[in-house]
């Protein structure tokens, strides 16, 4: 029985001690930092009445922006004369003149290196005075049948001899002929590769020659743009060695085969290679280009950031922000309400996103903190992050009361509070 009592006795006492330990906890003199606490939450919770406002989600916020916008692929591509060709005989001999100058300007049909042509030479004179011999013993031949002195057959033998004779005639004259090499088309030549003395064989390069007036720039294009690049079509042109310049060509061709590795659309652009009066043509073939192939052109697109965008169910949508209605109350520091939007996306630039449908100029939307909006009229405070730190915001009204208790605690006491 005396066990019980104890028991009971020290229940008590412990019961009482708490009790009074937890009241002096309750009704301690407060600390400078203890104070500036109470008042900021107050200021930012309490309302007229003494009742916790509501709480205000922060969001940032961008205007939609009506942008010049195009609708282009980039790639990059290498050019290449519209003709270029490097010489090569046909046949072996020794060089006995270049009829041109490095780099200079050559003519369609002027021979640029001429081979010795001394054997062939003979051997056409040799096929002439045959020729010769083969007309006079036909014209002999069809006067004596014509006086009935030979018979036809030999008419027709001399007739044979007569064309035997004029096609080596024009074997020999071929033979001539490719003992000279001439220029294919007008253009300029490049650096030779050979000198005068040199024993060239058949197919050896001599010199490259090239019509430059128009260069061509072969690039490919992903399949998916495949329906959209058609012949006569705009095409823009940077080089890495003109910078500052920019070169107009137009689509000449498409092939019609992707590459199966890399799933790609081979292209074929043309530009004109036109320099300024008394400068060279500033396009040469081998060049780096990086081409813009334009689809088409929007003068009034939409563009919103792509930050915007809440995907959500195979849809996209936006947060609009809007005036609450009338009759409406909302805390001190919000003045609009939040509206969820879907819209419809169109082409993505530099993290800009078109929106075809759904949102109409000027109007506010939402870029960050869209999770806290889950349903549609939520009260919607705009944080404006780039706003120096010195000044405070008039939205904040619980930051400047605890700045103001901050600053009238004296230094000794917030000293000792930490």
């Amino acid at each position: 029985m005396a066990n019980k009592i104890k028991y009971w006795v020290t229940a008590v006492l412990g019961i009482v001690v708490a009790s009074g330990i937890a009241w002096w906890l309750q009704t301690k003199p407060q600390g400078p930092q203890e104070i500036t606490t109470t008042v900021a939450a107050k200021a930012a919770g309490a309302g007229a009445s003494g009742t916790a406002a509501p709480r205000v989600a922060g969001v940032e916020v961008a205007k939609v922006e009506v942008q010049t916008l195009r609708d282009d692929v980039q790639a990059v591509g290498s050019l290449r004369a519209r003709q270029s060709v490097m010489l090569r005989p046909e046949l072996v001999g020794r060089i006995v003149a270049l009829n041109f100058k490095d780099g200079g300007p050559v003519r369609k049909g002027q021979i640029l290196v001429q081979f010795d042509n001394n054997l062939q030479q003979a051997e056409l004179q040799q096929m002439q005075a045959q020729l010769a011999i083969a007309q006079a013993n036909y014209k002999r031949t069809q006067e004596l049948v014509a006086e009935k002195f030979l018979a036809q057959q030999s008419l027709d033998t001399s007739a044979a001899n007569l064309q035997v004779a004029q096609a080596q005639l024009a074997l020999s004259q071929a033979r001539l002929e490719r003992m000279a090499v001439r220029a294919p088309f007008d253009g300029t030549a490049g650096i030779r590769l050979v000198n005068v003395g040199d024993y060239v064989k058949d197919g050896a390069d001599m010199v490259a020659v090239e019509d430059s007036r128009q260069m061509m720039v072969d690039f490919r294009l992903p399949e998916r743009v495949g329906s959209k690049v058609k012949p006569g079509q705009s095409v823009e042109l940077t080089l890495d060695a003109l910078p500052g310049r920019n070169f107009k060509a137009k689509v000449e061709a498409v092939d019609p085969l992707l590459d199966a590795n890399g799933r790609s659309l081979g292209v074929r652009a043309v530009v004109t290679n036109a320099g300024k009066p008394g400068e060279p043509q500033p396009l040469r073939s081998g060049m780096f280009a990086r081409v813009t192939t334009v689809f088409s052109v929007n003068e009034a697109a939409l563009m919103l950031p792509e930050e915007a965008i809440v995907p959500q169910g195979g849809k996209q949508f936006v947060i609009k922000l809007l005036a609450p209605p009338e009759g409406t109350k909302l805390p001190p520091d919000s003045q609009y309400v939040s509206k969820r939007q879907e819209v419809k996306l169109g082409v993505r630039r530099a993290g800009k996103v078109e929106i075809v449908d759904g949102v109409v100029a000027g109007e506010t939307v939402v870029v960050a903190g869209q999770q806290r909006l889950q349903n549609d009229g939520s009260p919607v405070r705009v944080v404006n992050l780039g706003k120096p730190a010195g000044k405070a915001s008039a939205a904040s009204p619980a930051a400047s009361a605890a700045s103001e208790v901050a600053s009238a605690a004296p230094a000794p006491a917030a000293s000792a509070s930490r």
